[in-house]
């Protein structure tokens, strides 16, 4: 996506393959600051601290590990610690380790002579096949959304499913990214997104970028929006799809979902297929829900009168940070993915096109 007058991928190989430019995201919205990742250990913690985030973006980051990782040691027993490492980064989003078995299952029968190139070409088609996901994402969810014949349409998001949260254009706001680029009036609702404030630090920012009208407002305010006849729908991405529908996303989703149900506002998800998790179905749910930091809750990170990036606290009281919760498929009104528009009781369909 363009910033000024330049285009970004969030994550791009350096030319002699030895490294990975990434866009450190805890420094947005003040500063778009490129740092080069030389190391696995370096890959590992920009995934933990969040450098990267968002299912498919830290999918293909961890494709990248493994080239970094081949280009010091490419042994069997190098592979299968980097395997391991990666898939302990972040436990919840199911891109992560989908890349990861793919990347690893690979590599292990390659001949190690040819594991380096092979290991930079595979980690290279990951991120250029999410980039087509996300625009086929886009096309999907605009063919979807058009008929909402209103002068101006108003969306509701949360968290952040745009380009930031993939290599590019995003999966929950690249259909709005193709509403306002074919001249549709958008205006969308960013909440927050406490206590990372992913809305409020990235979601906006971008939008800010494309220059697509958006107003920034509390998680809490979401039910009143749209009580007051102030939502036309609301479109989030997810870290893991369950077969029977289940969505797991981002902390407060399940809130907006029964929200929207209540006021009959369609809700609607927008992740690419690997997303979704075979192994994810009615009652069982063998995958951890990642608890962080409480410190996250408990401080919050600015910008102060001299452009220092600064972080105060906001008390000493003990927290509790879950970050993603898990909301019912009946609230669900439709999946969209690089595959078409789905009905949750359709997603089992989906695997096997």
């Amino acid at each position: 996506m363009q910033v000024g007058s330049k285009n970004y991928r969030t994550i791009e190989a350096s030319k002699d393959q030895s490294y990975v430019k990434i866009i450190d995201q805890t420094y947005l919205p003040f500063k778009l600051k490129i740092v080069h990742l030389k190391t696995l250990d370096e890959v590992i913690k920009a995934i933990i601290n969040m450098q990267v985030r968002g299912a498919p973006l830290i999918g293909v980051t961890a494709a990248y590990g493994f080239a970094i990782l081949m280009n010091f040691d490419s042994s069997n027993n190098a592979l299968r610690k980097c395997k391991k490492d990666l898939v302990n980064a972040r436990p919840t989003a199911v891109n992560l380790s989908w890349a990861v078995n793919q990347i690893y299952d690979a590599l292990i029968k390659c001949p190690l002579r040819e594991r380096v190139e092979l290991s930079w070409e595979l980690a290279n088609n990951l991120a250029n096949e999410d980039v087509e996901k996300n625009i086929s994402i886009g096309l999907h969810g605009y063919n979807l959304f058009k008929a909402y014949n209103k002068k101006t349409i108003n969306i509701l998001t949360h968290c952040n499913a745009g380009w930031l949260a993939t290599v590019d254009h995003g999966t929950a706001l690249s259909p709005i990214f193709k509403l306002f680029d074919e001249g549709f009036d958008v205006h969308v609702w960013v909440d927050e997104t406490r206590p990372r404030n992913q809305g409020l630090s990235l979601t906006a920012w971008e939008l800010s970028q494309y220059k697509i009208r958006h107003t920034v407002v509390t998680d809490n305010a979401g039910g009143l929006l749209m009580k007051e006849g102030l939502v036309d729908f609301v479109i989030v991405g997810a870290d893991r799809i369950a077969l029977d529908g289940q969505v797991c996303n981002k902390i407060g989703t399940y809130l907006k979902a029964v929200v929207a149900k209540e006021n009959n506002i369609p809700f609607y998800v927008a992740a690419p297929s690997s997303t979704i998790d075979i192994n994810f179905s009615g009652e069982t749910r063998n995958f951890e829900i990642e608890c962080r930091d409480p410190s996250e809750i408990m401080t919050m990170k600015g910008e102060d009168k001299l452009g220092n990036i600064i972080e105060i606290s906001l008390g000493s009281s003990p927290a509790y940070n879950p970050a993603f919760d898990v909301t019912p498929p009946i609230y669900v009104s439709k999946f969209i993915c690089e595959k078409g528009v789905f009905d949750t009781d359709k997603i089992r369909d989906i695997v096997d096109l």
